[in-house]
């Protein structure tokens, strides 16, 4: 997908939420277990229930690849249903990958490739192990790599605010000025967590017109108006995700239902912020 078909499809559906599916067979309704795959009639139904409104979708790989071959499946019918849907979206692969060159474009075949089995539009990377880990995932055209910046874990204080003493520089601050010159605006996106909002008018000024995937609004604790009140830009320029605060809003039959009632009031929330930057009416 395109920066510009991306951005279209925003203006379109008055939203920027991407919806996690971070899938958990612990966690979805009962009844569903009784389904030849609980895990596809689950995504189906919160893609079924959502699709109008979400502009993205974000499978964790974690909660497919530990349930082996089975979860794979899953992940499989679950990208099928979404690349072949009339309604265009998004699809971010929540994979977290990043090794040398050679094993990077067997993950990039692996992700991206639109003739193999996933064929999604973007991968979450790692960035350090540097340049040659990165770069053999910008070689597919209209897919995206969303590199690792500053994310919203705890942990994110251990490495990632480690100061350089010659240039005063952060550790995610030069993550992002070097990645810069690894990709484009129509291939690379970074991932800001919500939880650190307030950092957000600094990384915008490495990065002012690159997409942002925005994990933390919901259950996370994260505030949709503070992320917009320091990341949006003129073009939207973010992808907000929600995954539990939506997907496990019911553990009832009424599961989709409640999924849309919380996504509808995202979305709503979302549409106040693009008119303000007036991409809508």
């Amino acid at each position: 997908m395109t920066r510009k078909e991306l951005i279209e499809i925003i203006k379109a559906k008055q939203s920027f939420l991407c919806v996690g599916l971070d899938t958990d067979l612990k966690k979805i309704p009962e009844h569903l277990l009784s389904e030849e795959d609980p895990i596809f009639a689950f995504n189906k139904a919160i893609i079924d229930a959502t699709i109008d409104i979400a502009v993205a979708y974000k499978p964790n790989l974690a909660f497919y690849e530990s349930m082996g071959i089975s979860g794979l499946l899953s992940l499989k019918k679950t990208m099928d249903y979404l690349n072949n849907n009339s309604t265009k979206v998004f699809t971010i692969a929540d994979a977290k990958r990043g090794d040398i060159g050679n094993t990077s474009q067997q993950y990039a075949k692996a992700f991206l490739d639109s003739a193999g089995d996933f064929n999604f539009d973007s991968l979450t990377i790692a960035p350090y192990m540097g340049e040659d880990s990165v770069v053999p995932f910008t070689a597919y055209d209209g897919k995206w790599v969303i590199l690792l910046a500053l994310t919203s874990n705890k942990g994110a204080f251990d490495f990632q605010f480690m100061e350089n003493k010659e240039t005063g520089k952060k550790l995610f601050e030069t993550v992002l000025e070097t990645s810069k010159q690894w990709g484009t605006l129509e291939n690379m996106m970074y991932v800001v967590g919500a939880t650190k909002a307030d950092m957000l008018s600094q990384i915008r000024t490495i990065v002012p017109d690159s997409f942002l995937l925005v994990p933390g609004v919901g259950a996370q604790g994260g505030s949709l108006q503070e992320v917009c009140k320091y990341g949006i830009t003129p073009e939207c320029g973010l992808l907000v995700n929600s995954s539990r605060g939506i997907i496990y809003a019911s553990k009832d039959k009424d599961f989709a239902e409640r999924a849309r009632h919380e996504a509808i009031k995202l979305q709503q929330e979302m549409a106040i912020e693009l008119k303000k930057i007036g991409m809508i009416e």
